[in-house]
């Protein structure tokens, strides 16, 4: 097995259109990273609480990394054009969205190798579903792993603690 990267921060990936992302632009942020899909029961739930937690909080270091996936029930068979459009035109998302990767079997994409393997080894199962969801601390570290049926703003806290954010609204 390739050895794994000290940090997210150290990898690569494409965006959706194609273009090389050095994941090291994000250090110093929160990042959530989570694998999407257009056609999935979890999607408008999901992406719209992924959209209230990146509003409220890309202004104070956070980022959503979406990783678009068809491995589980051919729920996002579409080319990245059209994900983009989906996501940008239904659910007006600003935060990035990358190229369709895969999150098991042979062909994981190094980034989720990365995620699943965990600072300290805990997370190696295989991702259940679509939207599992991994929060990433400041140096790029695997802090969290939280099922696809986890809301999103269920993980607020955690990412207030991350950021070092105090909620005036809890």
């Amino acid at each position: 097995m390739d050895k794994l990267p000290k940090s997210i921060h150290d990898l690569t990936v494409k965006d959706a259109n194609g273009n090389n992302v050095d994941l090291s632009i994000y250090k110093g942020k929160v990042l959530l990273v989570v694998n999407v899909a257009s056609k999935c029961g979890l999607t408008n739930s999901n992406y719209s609480e992924l959209n209230q937690l990146y509003t409220k909080y890309k202004d104070q270091g956070f980022e959503i990394l979406a990783f678009p996936c068809n491995q589980f029930g051919e729920e996002e068979p579409g080319s990245n054009e059209q994900i983009l459009d989906f996501v940008c035109t239904r659910f007006k998302s600003e935060f990035a969205v990358f190229d369709k990767i895969e999150v098991n079997g042979e062909n994981t994409a190094p980034v989720y190798k990365f995620l699943k393997a965990g600072k300290w080894g805990l997370f190696k199962d295989d991702i259940q579903w679509n939207f599992a969801k991994f929060l990433v601390d400041k140096t790029g570290n695997t802090v969290g792993r939280y099922y696809p049926t986890t809301s999103p703003l269920t993980i607020e806290r955690d990412v207030q603690k991350l950021l070092e954010v105090t909620d005036a609204s809890s």
